[in-house]
C-alpha cells in the first residue's frame, strides 16, 4: 500500500540488510516513523508493547526476531530461548504460534553455522506468503461485495460496517477484513465503510480510518455504540471483521466488542463475515469460548486516551474518574453460529467444521494427525 505516493510493507529488512524496520503503529495517525528493531529482546517488546499489531504482522515479526536471535548466537539454547521469550508476548493471536513453530522446524535441525541464513529465508517467505494470502482474501471478498451490490440500485452506497483494523497495517500488506474493500473501491464500486473507533485503543479511528483515508476510500468514524442503531435504520449492508484465532468450528476471536456486532447484525438480518488467512486457524481448538486465551492487557489503556491537544502536541489524556478500577479484556469470541462465513484465500467457507474441512482439507488432516 501506499503512504504520500510511496509504497510501503508494515515491515522490511533495513538498508544494512540484517536489521528489521517497522512502521510504529503507536504513533499514528498523527505521526508516520519507523523503527528499526536489532535483536529478539527489541521484536519481542515491538509485539508486547503494539508497535507492530495484528495477527498476521505478529507472526512476521517474531519470525524475524527469531533470525536476528541467530545472527547474534546460534545454539539450540539461544534457539530455544528466542522461541520462548517471542511466544510469551501476546497470548491470543495464533500466527504468532504457527510462525515460530515454522522457524523452529525449518531451523532446529540445520548446523548452528547455516541458522542465520535460513533464519532470513524463511521470514522472508512468510512475509511474501502472507501477501499473497490477503491478496486471495481480497478477492474472494470482492465477489461478496459484488452479491451484495447487485442486489442494489446502480451506483447506490454499499454500506460495510468494520471493527477493530484488519488491514494492511495489521498484515505484511493488504489487509484481510480490509482487503476486500480495497479491491472494490479499485474496482469503481461505490462502497463506504463505517469504522468503529474500537476503545479501548482506537485502533479503528487511527488506524483503519488512517488507511482508508490513504488509499481514498469513503469512510465514516462512529462511536463503538453506533452500530446496532445504524443496523436497525437499514444503513448497513454488511459487516466485516478480521480475527486473531479461529477453532476449527469456525469460532472467532477478535477485538473486544465484535461479539456485540455479531449480535447486531444477526438480530437485523446484516451479514456478517470474517476474513482470515489460514494460518489464524487453530485447528486443535474446537470451542472458542472456553478454549482461546483471552489476554487482559493494562488498565491504563481504558483509563487514558492518547490525543492531539490544540497545542499541536500528542499526549496522553485521563479520561476515567479518579480511584476507579478498569478492566481491559482485550479480545471476545463470536460462536460460529452468528458468522455469515469466513472469507479465506481459498474462498468463502461456513464457519462450521464441515465448511473449513471442505476447503482445507490437508490441513484439517494434518492436525487431525
Amino acid at each position: 500500500m501506499k503512504i504520500n505516493g510511496q509504497a510501503y510493507r508494515t515491515i522490511w529488512l533495513a538498508q544494512d540488510g540484517w536489521r528489521v524496520a517497522v512502521i510504529d503503529q503507536t504513533k499514528l495517525p498523527f505521526r508516520f516513523e519507523t523503527v528499526t528493531l536489532g535483536s529478539a529482546e527489541q521484536a519481542a517488546e515491538a509485539i508486547r508493547s503494539m508497535i507492530v499489531r495484528g495477527a498476521p504482522l505478529i507472526g512476521a515479526t517474531a519470525a524475524y526476531g527469531v533470525a536476528l536471535a541467530m545472527r547474534a548466537e546460534a545454539t539450540d539454547a539461544a534457539l530455544e530461548a528466542a522461541l520462548a521469550a517471542l511466544g510469551a508476548t501476546r497470548p491470543t493471536a495464533v500466527n504468532l504460534h504457527w510462525a515460530l513453530a515454522r522457524m523452529q522446524a525449518r531451523l532446529a535441525a540445520l548446523a548452528p553455522d547455516a541458522r542465520t541464513a535460513a533464519a532470513y529465508e524463511e521470514a522472508a517467505v512468510i512475509c511474501d506468503e502472507d501477501v499473497a494470502l490477503c491478496r486471495s482474501i481480497g478477492e474472494h471478498g470482492l465477489g461478496v461485495i459484488r452479491t451484495i451490490a447487485g442486489g442494489k440500485q446502480l451506483g447506490e452506497r454499499i454500506n460495510i460496517l468494520t471493527h477493530c483494523n484488519a488491514g494492511w497495517l495489521a498484515t505484511v500488506d493488504w489487509g484481510t477484513a480490509l482487503a476486500p474493500i480495497y479491491l472494490a473501491h479499485d474496482a469503481g464500486l461505490p462502497v463506504h465503510v463505517w469504522v468503529d473507533e474500537t476503545r479501548p485503543r482506537n485502533q479503528g479511528a487511527a488506524l483503519t480510518a488512517y488507511e482508508l483515508g490513504a488509499h481514498g476510500v469513503p469512510h465514516t468514524v462512529i462511536s463503538d455504540n453506533a452500530g446496532g442503531h445504524l443496523m436497525q435504520r437499514g444503513e448497513v449492508d454488511m459487516v466485516i471483521v478480521g480475527t486473531d484465532r479461529t477453532t476449527a468450528t469456525g469460532d472467532v476471536a477478535n477485538k473486544i466488542g465484535t461479539y456485540l456486532k455479531a449480535l447486531a447484525a444477526h438480530d437485523n438480518g446484516v451479514p456478517f463475515y470474517v476474513a482470515l488467512p489460514s494460518p489464524t486457524i487453530d485447528w486443535r481448538l474446537s470451542d472458542g469460548l472456553a478454549q482461546i486465551p483471552i489476554e487482559e492487557r493494562s488498565a491504563r489503556e481504558v483509563t487514558h486516551l492518547a490525543g492531539l491537544g490544540e497545542d499541536g502536541e500528542v499526549g496522553n489524556f485521563r479520561v476515567v474518574a479518579p480511584g476507579s478500577a478498569a478492566a481491559n479484556p482485550a479480545f471476545d469470541v463470536t460462536p460460529a453460529r452468528l458468522v455469515t462465513g469466513l472469507i479465506t484465500e481459498r474462498g468463502v467457507a461456513p464457519a462450521s467444521a464441515e465448511g473449513l474441512a471442505r476447503l482445507f482439507p490437508d490441513l484439517a488432516r494434518g492436525a487431525a494427525a
